[in-house]
């Protein structure tokens, strides 16, 4: 696996980990990454369009192949076709899979959807679309699976933000404001959770080599109309975009014992990007 750390077998054996938006991308690294190291898998995706947002999402092909990718790696599986902004559907799914496989101790909310245009093209069905997803789909995950870790005695959330959190990335708008709004989540429920041993944590990738890129197509469009604002994207190492073994190595370490004492912290996987 190019870029990834070697890691640690069984670091995560006979745990329970939920992943969404697991069916391809960042979130099929995610899902195979912890079960190599011995987890069990949640892995939930919408597995269909989503109005408002024009490039292919995953299918419920994609999400089969992620099951059967953990399966080759010795560990159970649960999948479930569930929008994460069904708040009642996502924690009746959860709620199943710990049924079945019999706890829960790491949540990874990484379900998202981006869209690439300028302010006055965004319009109040596309602005819910964008923040439903990646903001209330995080909180929904979040109540979904919280429940589950605190039963566990504790464990670990680490919820998929982006360098879009930490800084004013233009012609983003939408995805921006979702992306602050995850670390809030995050440095809120940090702050609450930890009495009852659950830490909670940010990851925050640069651009990522998957296909989510398919929906940033237009950005370089938008730089040329305006290249005052093109250096706000770049990277400071000489890298164009990480990969998605690059953000796993990042959460799983959130979520291993190795990171036990971390909690409320925005973890950058973004080349030097937030630095800028």
């Amino acid at each position: 696996m190019s870029g990834s750390a070697p890691g640690r077998p069984g670091r995560f054996a006979g745990r329970v980990v939920l992943v969404t938006g697991a069916a391809r991308g960042q979130g099929r690294r995610h899902a195979v990454r912890f079960a190599a190291e011995g987890a069990d898998v949640v892995a939930v995706d919408v597995c269909a369009p989503v109005a408002e947002v024009d490039y292919p999402l995953a299918t419920t092909e994609d999400l089969a192949e992620t099951a059967g990718l953990v399966e080759e790696a010795g560990r159970r599986v649960v999948t479930a076709a569930v929008d994460v902004r069904d708040a009642a559907g996502l924690a009746a799914a959860v709620a199943g899979a710990v049924d079945r496989l019999g706890r829960l101790d790491v949540a990874v909310a990484n379900a998202g959807v981006c869209s690439v245009q300028r302010w006055d093209e965004v319009t109040p069905a596309l602005w819910d679309a964008v923040v439903g997803v990646n903001l209330t789909g995080t909180w929904n995950t979040c109540t979904a699976a919280l429940p589950h870790l605190v039963a566990s005695g504790g464990g670990s959330l680490v919820l998929v933000s982006s360098t879009a959190g930490l800084k004013g990335q233009p012609f983003f708008t939408p995805y921006v404001a979702s992306k602050h709004g995850v670390v809030g989540i995050m440095r809120s429920l940090a702050n609450e959770l930890a009495s009852r041993l659950v830490r909670v944590n940010a990851v925050h990738p640069t651009g990522v080599d998957t296909p989510m890129l398919v929906g940033m197509a237009g950005l370089t469009g938008h730089i040329e109309d305006s290249p005052d604002v093109g250096s706000i994207f770049l990277n400071s190492l000489p890298v164009e975009l990480v990969t998605a073994d690059d953000v796993s190595d990042a959460v799983l370490f959130l979520a291993s014992d190795e990171a036990r004492m971390i909690t409320g912290h925005s973890l950058t996987v973004d080349a030097g990007a937030s630095a800028r």
